[in-house]
């Protein structure tokens, strides 16, 4: 079954470009002209992914994200003329999945679909909590609790430290992690990850005077027992 992706893009060229490169790489692709029906949309559920630009009429691309997540994990890629590290941060600790900005080639928001796409888990059996000392991760439930205290965790957060857990004790590499939490088609600097390894250690470490997450110099980072 084809895979449903929403666009969610005011400017109706560039809309409809996008939505004829989609279908004919094999996408269903369903779009909205304004910020507050492609929530609406969004929320009904039944698409694998959604594109969503930043500056829309009536709900910024911003605002929809935020109010997406409050309901849903599906992936998206936000769309945008802007470019400043704000911009790009402010987007993917709102939740999003990935950031393209305009103009942009087909060949690489297509990558940047099927690296989303890859991410995106299908349904299975419960999950087995992960855990290291006090911290516990209920995969299902997108939850991470410390001694039972919930701590807040962005989508990339999350993944990165699901990432480490599933490999505790195990050293990944700067590399090995961008590969499986940005996706392998990532275009960008290795020190997103340790961007990201700051925000899990002040979020964890620093909050809760733990010393789970270690750097190996030269090499990556671990999660290792206290």
């Amino acid at each position: 079954m084809a895979e449903r992706i929403l666009l969610v893009e005011d400017e109706e060229k560039l809309a409809r470009m996008v939505e004829l490169e989609l279908s004919y790489e094999g996408y269903q692709v369903k779009k909205a002209l304004d910020g507050r029906s492609g929530l609406e949309l969004a929320l009904s559920g039944g698409f694998d992914l959604v594109l969503l630009d930043i500056m829309l009429p009536q709900l910024s691309g911003m605002e929809v994200l935020r109010r997406l997540r409050r309901e849903s994990q599906v992936p998206v890629i936000m769309l945008t003329a802007r470019d400043s590290v704000v911009d790009k941060v402010s987007g993917l600790d709102s939740g999003a999945d990935d950031y393209i900005t305009k103009p942009f080639a087909i060949e690489e928001l297509l990558a940047r679909i099927r690296a989303a796409l890859r991410g995106k888990s299908g349904p299975s059996g419960p999950s087995v909590p992960l855990a290291a000392g006090p911290l516990v991760m209920d995969v299902d439930k997108h939850q991470v609790t410390v001694r039972g205290q919930n701590v807040e965790l962005t989508k990339k957060e999350f993944d990165l430290l699901r990432c480490l857990l599933e490999n505790k004790d195990r050293v990944l590499t700067r590399e090995s992690l961008l590969d499986a939490v940005w996706g392998f088609d990532f275009v960008g600097e290795t020190n997103s990850v340790d961007v990201y390894i700051r925000f899990l250690r002040s979020k964890l470490d620093d909050a809760f005077g733990l010393k789970l997450i270690h750097t190996v110099r030269g090499v990556g980072y671990v999660i290792k027992e206290e």
